[in-house]
């Protein structure tokens, strides 16, 4: 099993209590020793529950990260995220730049991006994806 990069949707299912994204969380925890985020889903995540001024949901996110990794952006990840709008820009294949944001970090970073927005992040050369809504993990 590779080390994973969350993505925002997919975190956002742990926190819901999403049956099978919460088993895959137990299951990749019995192998690493934390969960990692990009600075960006940690942006997105915070920013949402700010907008909805949910602070009870602030306070567990906040809680969640004391035991977890979020993984900055580097020189390196943006040169790779720039090369990539570059790249899929060129072709019209056009993708958010929050999204390839995240996806030069994983690419930097050797991770496997774990998001439900398959269809959208396959687009992108490089990046390794997996879906952890759909079906359970082997251990």
């Amino acid at each position: 099993m590779t080390r994973a990069l969350i993505d925002t949707d997919i975190l956002s299912y742990y926190f819901k209590g999403d049956k099978t994204v919460v088993e895959n969380f137990e299951i990749y925890l019995q192998r690493y020793d934390s969960i990692s985020i990009s600075l960006i889903t940690y942006y997105e995540i915070i920013g949402g529950l700010l907008a909805k001024n949910a602070l009870k949901q602030l306070r567990i996110f906040d809680d969640f990260l004391m035991d977890n990794l979020v993984i900055p952006l580097s020189e390196s990840s943006v040169r790779i995220s720039a090369e990539l709008y570059s790249t899929l820009r060129q072709s019209g294949k056009i993708i958010d730049d929050i999204d390839l944001l995240i996806a030069g970090v994983a690419i930097e970073n050797e991770m496997i991006l774990v998001t439900n927005n398959e269809n959208h992040f396959k687009r992108i050369p490089g990046l390794k994806i997996d879906n952890w809504s759909k079906q359970v993990l082997k251990p």
